[in-house]
């Protein structure tokens, strides 16, 4: 529903770029992957060629998963338009007033549905009916795109300040505790920023670094 117009469209599809449960949980994803790299890394016997390759591998890996989470959300994106765009058409191609209502709130969250009535049911089938077809119509516009990029930068972006370390610093032990902190300081400032929207940020940004260094370790013995 929140696709029925380009400006709507629009709104929907940066709520989602910024909505902080999903890009926390691709933040907690691009993290573990990179981390996944620096922690295979022998430190101790590792030579520039080990530095190297770990580099490439995480580059590679992240810039991969940014591109395939970029897809998924433009595919998303468009699923929703083409909901929308089926909902119009039910509710445009309705019996009756009632059972145009019934198709809107079946569209909608369970949770908003008992705090309308059938007068605001109503007002949103009129503004549907008002609507043109080609209002509706499911097609890709600028802000999907838009969108995909951001979550692509997000999750390649992601990489570097993790891999920094091992580019300035030539003790590969040292770079690795670096890396390291600035890993844990990303997790936590990601669940504090999470937090924040229930009321218990310092708690959500230390399960965040719980769960990230979890995730973490059970890659690295299963040998991702």
């Amino acid at each position: 529903m929140d696709r029925a117009t380009p400006d709507a469209g629009a709104n929907a599809s940066f709520r989602r770029v910024l909505d902080p449960v999903d890009r926390a949980s691709e933040i907690l994803f691009g993290l573990i992957m990179v981390m996944t790299f620096t922690s295979s890394l022998s430190a101790a016997q590792a030579g520039r060629a080990d530095v190297k390759a770990m580099l490439i591998g995480a580059l590679g890996c992240n810039l991969a998963w940014g591109i395939i989470d970029a897809v998924m959300f433009f595919m998303s994106s468009m699923a929703e338009r083409r909901l929308s765009e089926r909902t119009f058409q039910a509710v445009r191609a309705a019996d009756s007033a009632i059972a145009a209502r019934r198709i809107i709130a079946d569209a909608l969250p369970a949770l908003v549905v008992p705090a309308l009535s059938a007068g605001d049911l109503d007002r949103i089938r009129l503004h549907l009916i008002s609507l043109s077809r080609e209002e509706v119509r499911a097609r890709p516009r600028a802000q999907d795109f838009v969108g995909a990029l951001a979550v692509f930068l997000l999750i390649f972006l992601l990489t570097f300040p993790v891999v920094a370390p091992f580019l300035f610093i030539t003790n590969a032990v040292i770079a690795l505790r670096v890396s390291n902190v600035i890993a844990i300081a990303l997790l936590f400032s990601t669940g504090y920023t999470l937090g924040r929207h229930s009321g218990h940020p310092w708690r959500t940004g230390l399960l965040m670094v719980a769960v990230g260094l979890t995730l973490v370790a059970i890659a690295s013995v299963l040998g991702g």
